[in-house]
């Protein structure tokens, strides 16, 4: 595949402490490459949290599941059999990821998600997250700028990731998060790699 490099903006930090409201608690790398889940599901999280712990597991599945629109698209869209296979590998491990979350927050007795008013993001410049109209895009561009189109999108939204991730490892209490934000900066690290190898043919 020879698609040709387009720079991207990287998102502006994220202050996770002033969105929201977490309720007070009562008591491997990838190497490169983007691995299935390692049973992620079946992991437990504990009840030692604080809210920066709550608020990145939220805002990662609403991240998440603009994510796996993205990839559904590339995965019948895509035109390089190399990207097919990445957006599919990728899908796969959100897919557990996500599972992962929403049961760590029906835990802890959380809301699934981040709320998406804006008055809860205001402090740090939005919920982090692709624009809709950017997604629904990917459906209409022509075949031929598809890959292209995908890769210059899904490398900025997978950056989120790890900024995010990064403000967990540093300000979350709960062990398990921490450890997961860690995996999460590792793979999509890998997958940025990937994504920029095939965008330079």
């Amino acid at each position: 595949m020879k698609a040709r490099l387009i720079a991207f903006a990287l998102v502006a930090p994220i202050v996770l402490g002033a969105c929201g409201t977490a309720k007070e608690p009562t008591a491997a790398p990838t190497t490169g490459k983007t691995v299935a889940a390692e049973a992620v599901a079946e992991i437990k999280a504990g009840e030692d949290r604080n809210d920066t712990d709550v608020m990145f597991l939220q805002m990662l599945a609403y991240h998440q599941k603009q994510g796996l629109e993205m990839t559904a698209t590339a995965v019948k869209r895509a035109q390089s059999p190399e990207l097919r296979t990445l957006a599919g590998a990728i899908q796969a491990t959100e897919k557990d990821e996500l599972e992962m979350i929403q049961s760590w927050l029906t835990g802890w007795g959380e809301d699934t998600v981040a709320g998406t008013a804006a008055s809860l993001h205001a402090d740090h410049g939005g919920l982090p997250g692709t624009g809709e109209a950017e997604i629904k895009a990917l459906s209409t561009v022509k075949a031929s700028e598809f890959d292209t189109a995908f890769l210059n999108l899904f490398l900025a939204h997978q950056h989120q990731a790890i900024e995010m991730s990064g403000i967990e490892r540093t300000g979350g209490k709960n062990a398990e998060a921490k450890k997961f934000a860690e995996r999460v900066r590792q793979s999509r690290q890998g997958e940025i790699q990937q994504m920029l190898k095939l965008m330079n043919g």
